[in-house]
């Protein structure tokens, strides 16, 4: 017996690792050389590529396909039909090798809302919020809140989530924060 739950209508090849505590859902199919950390839980139609690693405590909601280059460190959310892409020029007429894929990596506590979009070769840093339909087609820095088409930041959020005010200071849990003038970004104290 196992130490994880797979529904019976989702389909896992050979080579992979699920970690303890996982869940996998209705119609999901997660590919050779797939790595899925601890207590993850992926729900129905996910698709998870070759060579793809997952972190521990990771959330994909419904209908997302984690493609190949595509790297979730712990503790990501990925909202109900978000995209991941992992080509700049796709062509059906010229396919390109998996060595080419642009490489995208979402940093830890990460959340992208539902129907948005990450357009490969980019890193979306710690606890940083994706808003639902956003585009996003750079670098996103840690807590960062991230809306529109193409995205751009909007504010900032805390590690709990919460949208941060200009004391930087969480209204709901306390964290304090600072702001890093020299290079753009937001720092926990």
């Amino acid at each position: 017996m196992s130490d994880y739950f797979v529904h019976k209508s989702a389909y896992i090849d050979e080579n992979v690792i699920i970690g303890k505590g996982t869940k996998i859902w209705y119609f999901s199919h997660i590919q050779s050389g797939a790595r899925i950390g601890e207590n993850c839980n992926l729900g129905s139609n996910v698709n998870v590529a070759n060579n793809v690693k997952i972190g521990d405590f990771c959330k994909i909601q419904n209908n997302v396909s984690v493609y190949e280059g595509v790297e979730l460190e712990d503790y990501v959310f990925c909202g109900p039909s978000m995209v991941f892409t992992n080509d700049l020029t796709p062509r059906c007429r010229y396919p390109k090798d998996h060595t080419v894929y642009g490489k995208t990596v979402v940093k830890s506590g990460a959340s992208i809302g539902a129907n948005a979009t990450i357009v490969c070769g980019h890193t979306i840093g710690e606890n940083a919020m994706i808003a639902a339909g956003a585009v996003v087609t750079k670098d996103v820095k840690p807590y960062a809140l991230m809306a529109g088409i193409p995205a751009r930041r909007i504010g900032w959020v805390c590690e709990c989530g919460e949208r941060l005010d200009d004391s930087y200071i969480c209204s709901k849990c306390k964290r304090a924060y600072h702001f890093d003038e020299e290079n753009e970004t937001l720092i926990q104290e």
